[in-house]
């Protein structure tokens, strides 16, 4: 089955396109700026993620009905990081001074990719409401949950290393 796209479901799906490789651009750049090897490799698994978020687009942009596989593998993956994250305790060489600095580090850019999930969720909401065919929301759907997930993620890192406080 082929996708006919409207003017209108191409114009949005164009804009999470480049949102996507925009957040791949930020994932692989983060992940080689963080000093915390847990971050390094949430980041890139995010990147991976997003990878396939992008092709997936680029499938509807192609008129391809895409398929949709189950990420629980996926989702058992990063919870496993995650909880690793958060039950380590990181020993360093360091002075205490260099390594609040890397921290401050990591947590800026923790706040970025939050604050960027944060944004393209909303997007994806958008866009999920503005489509006509099913086979598209469904789709945009399944990405906004793994959106929603990485933004879990990084959430959860950052309150497990004290960078985010609810309180």
């Amino acid at each position: 089955m082929t996708l006919k796209l409207t003017q209108k479901e191409t114009s949005l799906l164009k804009d999470q396109q480049n949102h996507e490789k925009i957040c791949i651009q930020k994932y692989q750049t983060y992940a080689s700026q963080a000093s915390d090897p847990q971050l390094k490799q949430l980041l890139n698994t995010y990147a991976q993620q997003e990878q396939q978020h992008l092709n997936t687009i680029n499938q509807m942009l192609s008129g391809q009905v895409p398929t949709m596989t189950s990420s629980s593998s996926q989702s058992n993956q990063e919870s496993g990081m995650q909880s690793s994250a958060m039950s380590s305790a990181t020993s360093s060489s360091t002075t205490s001074s260099q390594a609040a600095t890397n921290s401050q580090s990591d947590s800026a850019l923790c706040n970025d990719m939050l604050m960027t999930e944060k944004f393209v969720s909303g997007a994806y909401d958008t866009a999920i409401f503005e489509c006509a065919d099913t086979n598209i929301r469904q789709a945009l759907n399944h990405i906004q949950k793994e959106e929603q997930g990485h933004g879990e993620g990084l959430f959860q890192y950052m309150q497990s290393k004290g960078m985010y406080n609810t309180q």
